[in-house]
């Protein structure tokens, strides 16, 4: 792969992800060659200016490891009244997302191929987010690995920051024990409500496409877990 596609960094920490390089499809390689330009970002460049990005004034979506991308691009394909950003750390899932957004000729979607911590700290304005959305994380299983977990204190914090008022973080997993582990992380965190008046897990959200992920889980009985809390 060529230097200039690798994932960006900035400095050292516990990452809440393993980088898996992968194998690379031809179409993924030309993805990158032909179409990075028209949707990719940099962590290098500094604070994304949403309205010069993508020449208007549109709320912003910012999706944290976006997979293989598909749900995403769905989302940005139903939702045109909306801008969407994707971060994600593996090469094969960018190229494809950029690559089948350009077959769609998707035109309200960019890329950062980097840490979301780097992105949130270095790119990402305070109160400019209307929703943030992080789906089926990593649950780091092992209690040893717990602490790689992207959804921890802190982190939502830095998140909150990034959240217009008013703006949602809605949350995904398939795991039951990292599910209670994000409710008990944002029912403790400053600044956030429940959009569940009672205070319970979400319906899924009409946005949220069900992924072919979620599907072949449902057929072996597993339960997917969505949380939406909102900026006070």
């Amino acid at each position: 792969m060529n230097e200039e596609f690798r994932p960006e960094y900035k400095k050292k920490s516990i990452r809440s992800f393993v980088i898996r390089a992968g194998r690379m499809t031809e179409g993924q390689r030309k993805a990158f060659e032909a179409h990075w330009p028209q949707y990719g970002l940099s962590l290098f460049n500094g604070s994304l200016d949403p309205e010069i990005t993508f020449g208007r004034k549109a709320p912003l979506v910012l999706e944290i490891g976006f997979g293989m991308g598909d749900s995403l691009r769905e989302m940005a394909l139903n939702e045109p009244d909306k801008d969407f950003v994707g971060i994600e750390v593996h090469p094969p899932g960018v190229g494809r997302l950029i690559y089948t957004a350009a077959q769609d000729e998707v035109r309200n979607l960019k890329v950062y191929m980097a840490d979301a911590t780097d992105v949130l700290e270095d790119c990402i304005a305070d109160n400019s987010v209307s929703r943030l959305q992080i789906y089926f994380p990593d649950p780091w299983h092992k209690k040893k690995h717990n602490k790689r977990r992207i959804v921890q204190p802190g982190f939502v914090q830095n998140i909150r920051r990034k959240l217009a008022p008013g703006g949602v973080l809605h949350l995904a997993t398939d795991w039951e024990n990292y599910a209670e582990h994000m409710k008990e992380v944002m029912d403790a965190a400053e600044g956030y409500r429940n959009t569940q008046a009672d205070g319970s897990y979400s319906p899924r959200p009409d946005y949220r496409p069900i992924t072919k992920f979620e599907k072949r889980g449902e057929r072996l009985g597993h339960g997917v877990w969505d949380l939406v809390y909102e900026k006070l």
